[in-house]
């Protein structure tokens, strides 16, 4: 069994980053990305694409602060697509023709996204301004309110993350979130990629995904600070038109921890790493398995590409 506090046996930071899908996962590589699912029949489903994030990736993907709002709206655009497919992957042709057909699903599917930016929003901009708004002590006083208010969003996103870790798909979905930051591992260890050497390797990643929201978290505090409105819904809307200030900062910091390690990057990645416990659980042998065939497309011929 794996000891969580192991070091990783990094010999050199990958380029290649993933998520974990619906009984699958995507993985994106300098020059290809790749998502394996697991499809009902048990094979193992690839696809692949061209990727640019290589030596000649365009200037906005290279430039500091607006790279990390590039790369951070094109995540997002490509994880919702390839979440929606690997969800599609799932359903049976006898499931799709009860349903109605492929309209049905993507009407559910567009759906439930619409709501999951509305619930976001609500619970991660809105409701904490809301809740500190009400207390007039410090509703005037601008840097302890925007520290408070940075608290409760904390507080949120944790009993969040919690409370749906214990739902038995998302469980699944953290399982192979698990599987990809181990197989990532064992590419950066430069140890062949088989079922036995991944599993040896620790499932906590200072790149993940889970650190940077964490950091976007704690750099919103910082840039809130500066502030003026005491107004909840036009701090709200400071928090929403500030989003690409904060996500590009966020995205600097995430780099240096990535690159270096000292005690300031130890203490920058502490939470992310500590959420990591919540958003990653140990993989089984066939999530590995689709861990290995999502990333073997992904990595580059030349290894000086693959380096963070």
């Amino acid at each position: 069994m794996e000891n969580k506090n192991q070091p990783s046996g990094e010999k050199f930071k990958s380029k290649i980053g993933g998520q974990a899908l619906i009984e699958g996962i995507m993985m994106l590589g300098p020059n290809t990305g790749a998502m394996a699912c697991r499809m009902p029949d048990g094979s193992i489903d690839v696809e692949t694409w061209s990727e640019n994030n290589g030596k000649n990736a365009p200037w906005y993907k290279k430039t500091p602060l607006v790279r990390g709002c590039v790369n951070f709206v094109i995540s997002l655009a490509k994880g919702y697509k390839y979440m929606m497919k690997s969800a599609d992957k799932q359903i049976t042709e006898e499931e799709r023709e009860e349903a109605g057909g492929d309209s049905f699903f993507d009407v559910v599917m567009l759906v439930g996204s619409v709501l999951g930016v509305v619930l976001a929003l609500g619970l991660f901009v809105f409701l904490p301004k809301f809740f500190i708004g009400l207390i007039p002590a410090v509703k005037t006083h601008t840097i302890l309110r925007s520290v408070l208010e940075g608290i409760v969003k904390i507080v949120i996103f944790v009993g969040y993350m919690f409370a749906i870790s214990r739902m038995k798909d998302i469980h699944r979905q953290y399982m192979y979130h698990g599987a990809e930051h181990k197989t990532i591992a064992c590419h950066e260890a430069e140890l062949p990629l088989t079922i036995e050497n991944v599993r040896k390797q620790t499932r906590f990643h200072k790149r993940c995904g889970t650190s940077f929201i964490f950091i976007v978290l704690l750099v919103s505090i910082f840039v809130m600070c500066f502030v003026p409105f005491t107004v909840t819904w036009q701090r709200t809307l400071a928090s929403v038109v500030l989003l690409p200030l904060v996500v590009g900062i966020s995205y600097e910091c995430i780099r240096i921890a990535g690159n270096k390690d000292n005690l300031f990057t130890k203490i920058l990645s502490a939470p992310g790493l500590a959420m990591q416990r919540i958003t990653t659980q140990e993989p089984d042998d066939s999530m590995i398995e689709v861990a290995i065939e999502a990333m073997k497309p992904c990595i580059p011929v030349d290894k000086e590409e693959d380096k963070w």
